[in-house]
């Protein structure tokens, strides 16, 4: 990617319903961009479409696409990039398995997924699939550390307009449940290395023998590095002893993971929760679930599918079923289970949407019902546990009146990226995992059973220096109470404790900061919103995972309306729009019914800050023009509550663009300091406002109908214009 190639603003494309509100948006962006000479391009990030740039001798000419998420990790190294970045699929083996059929249905010639690769053809296009799966964007666009928060506009609105939340009573049953050892809590080790050096990781076996596991693992000086394991018998022994305490309970049963995130390990916890949770089916009919090719890791929802026709295990499996407790549904209409899919449940969006609703879980009576949240893995856990016991005590949140949780997250270069990382293995024999530098020194060692796992992680120096700044920066910004959310009796947090502390009394800013375990910085932060006050959590990476959407969907109803900054380290700028988790369902209704309830809120957010970055980068005035009335229109669209409705017939996300267009429209049209600007969108923001009936008209005109978009992972362009601008006045008004 040239610079001459390069657009001043690059609007990724991605995937479900933020890709089809992308085909409305878009235009009206990149039309009123040009207006300033500032050119929007996008770049293919979507799953289809990493999933097509990594097999181009398998394509025609016409099909082959460029590799858009390499050219992206080497653009946001430099001060060029001003990235908007959509949330995308981060794909588990289901989701991979169903978009590869998807493009091979429209002619793409692809290999399948191979779920046992034999030959070296099989091995290689596991590879290239593999590296595709999980959250391979984030770790390869985010060369700066996160700096996420409400925007002022929503927040206001959000308190004038408080969402419904769940009653929290003292009698409330719902738990956290974590196992107390042998999780990758208590098994940590960490160090800081005091030279670059490379690594190997090997495992000595039982038996004398000795296989190196992975090598040539580069790490600079001051990389803090981290190693650790999970029992697979603990595991399971945990799991089976809370399916009958919650038995006992009489609640759900729920597991909550990170199956995308943590695309190695995490899957491999959900598949034993499959095993534990289906433990007389697979001690009787394991070798012959095994040759139809069940994997426990793909979830209950593949399992039964390769069953199906097996009578006998299908009844040993109901019988099965009928002595369990009822569990955690996704769809209770449509029987899918906590279980199904390792990526229907993701953590970050299932605890607190139940946190919302007042600890309250869907069942499979379609009831709500109290919950046993099972979070094996109590590194984090206790954020969870400690915010239920709090509003135990206390009573829901009130979004009215509460303050607001800002967040500073640690996750340039890699940083902590849990068991995604190549450095995540599952045992193969009992022995001895060794981290070995290059000099002979062993820097970690564990020993291990046959189905343990075992993962490494590591946090470079720069980053960690880079986040504690931007937190100073944060802080003396905004003046807010400030938490360092870091537990000095776990081994990784302690090296980072080290780090931290140094760097703030050289500033002369140790008094404006506190460090906390997250358990105690959980109360601390809840107890300072609900006084109506305001705190800056700084976290590392899967913290700042979990509270961005944590904290937003108590405060907002919705992590999708945050505005989130990550400033790269290299000068240039990466604005992410939100959350996707809900966006299959909005797939689905808007193919169903011609309704698309996805709120671009995010996007504006974003918009407005890229603009502003760009005025700032290049000294272009019109940029900033353009970014302060994006934030007019986003106060407008608020205040006179133009986001998308949920039920077809009333407003959905094509009419909100149009109202975002007149508002923006308006606002520049008003402007005074350039005169040029304010006359170009003058006729356009009357245009919008005179036709406004006919337009509103054009935009309902088939909804309730049911959509064809060509594809699910790979849609059409053209019918996906065509569903998305139906309006062909308000088209021919931006231009």
């Amino acid at each position: 990617m040239t610079d001459q190639s390069i657009p001043d603003i690059i609007y990724t494309k991605v995937d479900e319903a933020p890709e089809l509100a992308s085909a409305s948006l878009l235009p009206i962006i990149q039309s009123f961009a040009s207006a300033a000479g500032i050119s929007v391009g996008t770049r293919d990030i979507s799953l289809a479409g990493r999933i097509i740039a990594a097999f181009p001798e398998n394509l025609t000419e016409e099909q082959r696409i460029s590799d858009d998420l390499a050219a992206l990790g080497e653009l946001v190294k430099t001060p060029n990039a001003n990235v908007i970045k959509l949330p995308n699929i981060s794909a588990s083996v289901p989701q991979l398995v169903a978009a590869i059929r998807e493009l091979q249905a429209q002619g793409y010639a692809l290999p399948d997924y191979p779920e046992n690769p034999q030959t070296d053809a099989e091995k290689d296009a596991r590879a290239r699939y593999d590296a595709i799966k999980g959250s391979a964007v984030n770790p390869v666009l985010r060369e700066g550390n996160s700096d996420r928060r409400a925007a002022t506009a929503v927040k206001n609105f959000a308190q004038s307009n408080p969402h419904r939340m769940g009653k929290w009573v003292p009698e409330s049953k719902t738990r956290v449940s974590s196992m107390s050892g042998g999780d990758f809590f208590s098994n940590e080790a960490s160090a800081t290395l005091t030279r670059a050096a490379k690594a190997k990781i090997v495992l000595k076996g039982a038996d004398g023998s000795e296989t190196v596991l992975k090598e040539g693992v580069s790490y600079p000086e001051g990389t803090v590095v981290d190693a650790t394991y999970m029992s697979a018998k603990a595991l399971s022994e945990f799991l089976e002893a809370e399916i009958e305490s919650t038995k006992q309970d009489g609640t759900l049963f729920s597991l909550h993971m990170k199956a995308t995130m943590m695309k190695v390990s995490d899957p491999i916890i959900f598949g034993h929760a499959v095993r534990v949770w289906l433990k007389p089916v697979f001690e009787e009919f394991g070798d012959e679930m095994a040759a139809l090719g069940v994997d426990p890791n793909s979830g209950l929802g593949d399992l039964l599918a390769r069953v199906k026709d097996k009578p006998e295990i299908m009844a040993v499996i109901e019988k099965v079923r009928a002595e369990r407790p009822p569990m955690y549904m996704v769809d209770s209409d449509r029987g899918i289970t906590n279980l199904h899919v390792p990526s229907d449940v993701i953590i970050d969006a299932s605890m607190p949407a139940l946190i919302r609703g007042g600890g309250k879980g869907w069942g499979p009576d379609g009831q709500e019902h109290d919950a046993n949240c099972v979070i094996p893995d109590n590194s984090y856990a206790p954020v969870y546990d400690e915010t239920i016991k709090f509003f135990k005590a206390n009573g829901a949140l009130n979004p009215a009146t509460a303050g607001t949780v800002q967040n500073i997250g640690l996750m340039a270069q890699k940083a902590e990226e849990y068991g995604s990382h190549p450095t995540t293995f599952e045992m193969p024999q009992a022995g001895t995992v060794q981290m070995v530098l290059d000099d002979g020194t062993v820097l970690h060692e564990h020993k291990v059973e046959a189905g343990d796992i075992w993962r490494s992680a590591s946090t470079r120096k720069a980053p960690i220096e880079d986040w504690v700044q931007l937190a100073i920066d944060r802080q003396a910004a905004t003046g807010y109470r400030a938490i360092f959310w870091l537990d000095e009796n776990r081994a990784h947090d302690a090296e980072l404790i080290a780090c931290v502390k140094p760097i703030l009394e050289a500033k002369g800013v140790a008094d404006k900061f506190e460090i906390m375990a997250p358990r105690e910085a959980t109360r601390a932060s809840l107890e300072t919103i609900t006084k109506g006050e305001n705190t800056i959590a700084i976290t590392g990476n899967v913290l700042r995972d979990y509270l961005t959407d944590l904290f937003p969907i108590l405060e907002l109803a919705t992590s999708a309306k945050m505005l989130s900054i990550v400033k790269l380290m290299n000068g240039g700028g990466l604005f992410e729009t939100g959350a996707g988790g809900s966006a299959p369902k909005h797939v689905q209704q808007f193919l169903e019914e011609n309704h698309l309830r996805w709120d671009s809120l995010g996007e504006f957010c974003a918009l407005g800050e890229s603009f502003r970055f760009l005025a700032d980068a290049k000294g272009n005035e019109k940029a900033r023009l353009l970014g302060d009335a994006v934030d007019v229109a986003t106060q407008g669209y608020l205040d006179n509550d133009n986001s998308p409705q949920r039920k077809p017939g009333q407003p959905d996300n094509r009419d909100s663009h149009y109202w975002f267009a007149r508002y923006w429209a308006e606002a520049l049209s008003k402007q005074s300091e350039d005169t040029a600007l304010a006359a170009h969108f003058a006729p356009i923001a009357k245009n919008l406002a005179e036709k406004e009936a006919q337009i509103i008209e054009e935009l309902r005109a088939d909804r309730g109908q049911k959509l064809d978009t060509g594809g699910y992972y790979h849609m059409d362009p053209a019918k996906t214009a065509k569903a998305m601008r139906p309006s062909a006045t308000l088209n021919a008004i931006i231009g």
